[in-house]
């Protein structure tokens, strides 16, 4: 086996699918007695599941046993079936390695129990020296005794400044993450700790139990904690985040306790915890999919207030009964945080209305600070009142660069869009912008005066629009593209208003703006569903013809009226975007037939440098002849590797199919290509 020598260190990586036993060991032990005096060994064994199984991992250990220098050492055994037997044969060979300062051992889904990670426990008790230690045993089987003793070896490790343990999915329950938290307790040197406990069947008891641990941990500056998934109540939460209270060094904290059983009194015990953090700088909370309602969300809110150095603050209360009043209350707290420059709100699917939306979005008049800004209220009520209020408050982000907003199914119309358009005037300096309104109200006055707001965003360089299943027509879509052509700077541009029934005209005014945007690199236009026939595809095409700087294109066009005459006059455009390398073109769901389909990709003879193509006209009139155009056209693109072409259910026969396919099979450049075609039932 060779051994290639990177900067001191040898990496052994076993990649066959079928590995003799006996190999391995000489492997191992030869190429381990060459690097008895090497400190940084780096051991992977993976790709292919079932290789070494515990016989194999123990032969590992045994050759490790003889590393008694190792100072830094990395064993990935992910996925191997080691079970119990391997683990304990590889914490055997690591008791000899009391030199050890970094350690990372990675052993996902394994099979190993509680007697194997007892076993692998017994071993980093003897490795006193770590002061980095990365144990990933996520899908596993160690149930709380595995979790004790696991535990009780960390108890030694005192010198761990950074620890990141990773053993959701074990079934550890109350008992192992109690013994768990008892453990780390003596970790009092910590720094950053990284947990992840999620899909436990932990609760109430197990929580306060971990927690007790963090009391202790003073010195901890970097906490991240997933503890999601398990069924922690009120109880729990609060005793968990009581634990935070000492931990008045913590800079950045991420803790996720979503998907449990905390309600009101759960939320705001955790907030008045949270509130004695007051140096904390970075902040992620993740509370969605319990119950807390409007007193656990005003609760919660009340540690913002303290937390007056927060610059970064991520919050994602997804469906958890939060209406007005909690709203409110987030908001009021949030009015606090002065130091703000990156904020996060993820709120959806709750049943929050007008009142709560426009006091919530009040607390951005005072966070001057904020350049980014991302905010998910969808599928909530906020109706027009609440889309004003929120344009309201984004008229004093004159900072912001990046914006979010997502206000998708909150029956919003003309009003409200035009409140949100309103505000974002004053955002002169953003570059880049997502919008999401899919699903409300809007018609064309709303969207016209929506977009009006582009004409003060000169510096837009990435702009993503969803407003898809609204009512803005052909004249909303006119509005759109006179205010798109004043983006000169747009790199950057998805637009989806599929469903809106622009037609021909629409699709043709819109796209017209694209002539200004000559910087354009990347865009994706989607006009699924809007009554398209051959005028609007090739007024399109007209359009596209003047991005002459595109890299990469995606067009979805299917489910419209598109014919042979639109397909090619559609295509036309390629002709000029002669930088095209990434093309995807949907027009499944039109009318287009032989004539079209051949004339649809005669334009690609000039994109000499197309690499990957994918070209859907599945539910159109296609038969030999089109498809054989099509492969003559593609003939000429000279640096095609990559084709995904789907004609779906064509005219032809299963003979014409197997002439057409070899036809294509002569592109002696294609590296991956594929072919779907179907006949229909006669």
């Amino acid at each position: 086996m060779p051994i290639q020598f990177i900067k001191g260190e040898i990496q052994y990586i076993l990649i066959t699918q079928q590995i003799k036993l006996n190999q391995l060991k000489a492997a191992l032990f030869f190429n381990f007695q060459k690097a008895l005096n090497l400190k940084n060994p780096v051991v992977s064994i993976f790709e292919k599941p079932k290789i070494i199984c515990d016989e194999g991992a123990s032969c590992l250990g045994s050759a490790l046993a003889n590393c008694i220098n190792l100072s830094n050492l990395t064993v990935n055994l992910d996925r191997n079936q080691i079970g119990d037997k391997g683990a304990s044969g590889v914490g055997s060979g690591l008791k000899n390695c009391i030199n050890l300062s970094n350690l990372t051992l990675q052993l996902r889904d394994n099979q190993i129990g509680d007697e194997g990670a007892s076993g692998l426990g017994s071993a980093l008790a003897n490795c006193i020296n770590l002061s980095n230690l990365t144990l990933e045993i996520s899908g596993n089987q160690i149930g709380h005794e595995g979790a004790s003793g696991l535990g009780s070896a960390l108890a030694n490790c005192i010198n761990l400044s950074n620890l990141t343990l990773d053993i959701s999915g074990n079934q550890i329950g109350d008992e192992g993450a109690s013994g768990l938290g008892s453990a780390l307790a003596n970790c009092i040197n910590l720094s950053n700790l990284t947990l992840g406990i999620s899909y436990n069947q932990i609760g109430d008891e197990g929580a306060s139990g971990l927690g007790s641990a963090f009391a202790n941990c003073i010195n901890l500056s970097n906490l991240t904690l997933g503890i999601s998934y398990n069924q922690i109540g009120d109880e729990g939460a609060s005793g968990l985040g009581s634990a935070f209270a000492n931990c008045i060094n913590l800079s950045n904290l991420t803790l996720n306790l979503d998907s449990n059983q905390i309600g009101a009194i759960g939320a705001s015990g955790l907030g008045s915890a949270l509130a004695n953090c007051i140096n904390l700088s970075n902040l992620t909370l993740k509370i969605g999919y319990n119950y807390i309602g409007d007193e656990g969300a005003s609760g919660l809110g009340s540690a913002f207030a303290n937390c007056i150095n927060l610059s970064n603050l991520t919050l994602n209360l997804d469906p958890s009964q939060i209406g007005d009043e909690g709203a409110s209350g987030l908001g009021s707290a949030l009015a606090n945080c002065i130091n703000l420059s990156n904020l996060t709100l993820e709120i959806i699917g709750n049943q929050i209305g007008y009142e709560g939306a426009s006091a919530l979005c009040s607390a951005f008049v005072n966070c001057i600070n904020l350049s980014d800004l991302r905010l998910n209220i969808g599928y909530n009520q906020i109706g027009d009142e609440g889309a004003q209020g929120l344009g309201s408050a984004l008229a004093n982000c004159i900072n912001l660069s990046n914006l979010t907003l997502k206000i998708y199914h909150n029956q919003i119309g003309d009003k409200g869009a035009s409140g949100v358009g309103s505000g974002l005037k004053n955002c002169i300096n953003l570059s880049n912008l997502t919008l999401n309104l899919d699903g409300n109200q809007i018609g064309y006055e709303g969207a016209s005066a929506l977009c009006s707001a582009f004409v003060n965003c000169i510096n837009l360089s990435d702009l993503r629009l969803k407003i898809v299943d609204n009512q803005i027509g052909h004249e909303g879509a006119s509005g759109l593209g006179s205010a798109l052509a004043n983006c000169i700077n747009l790199s950057n541009l998805t637009l989806d208003i599929s469903g809106n029934q622009i037609g021909d005209e629409g699709a043709s005014a819109l796209c017209s703006a694209f002539v200004n945007c000559i910087n354009l690199s990347d865009l994706t236009v989607n006009f699924m569903d809007n009554q398209i026939g051959d005028e609007g595809a090739s007024g399109l095409g007209s359009a596209l013809a003047n991005c002459i700087n595109l890299s990469n294109l995606r067009l979805d066009i299917n489910y419209n009226k598109i014919g042979d005459e639109g397909a090619s006059g559609l295509c036309s455009a390629f002709a000029n975007c002669i930088n095209l390398s990434n093309l995807t073109l949907n027009l499944d769901e039109n009318q287009i037939g032989d004539e079209g389909a051949s004339g649809l990709c005669s334009a690609f003879a000039n994109c000499i440098n197309l690499s990957n193509l994918k070209l859907n006209l599945d539910g159109n009139e296609i038969g030999e002849m089109g498809a054989s155009g099509i492969g003559s056209a593609l003939a000429n693109c000279i640096n095609l590797s990559n084709l995904t072409l789907r004609i779906g259910q064509s005219l032809m026969n299963e003979s014409q199919k197997i002439k057409v396919l070899n036809k294509y099979l002569k592109l002696k450049r294609l590296v991956v290509f594929n072919f779907i075609i179907k006949t229909i039932n006669q």
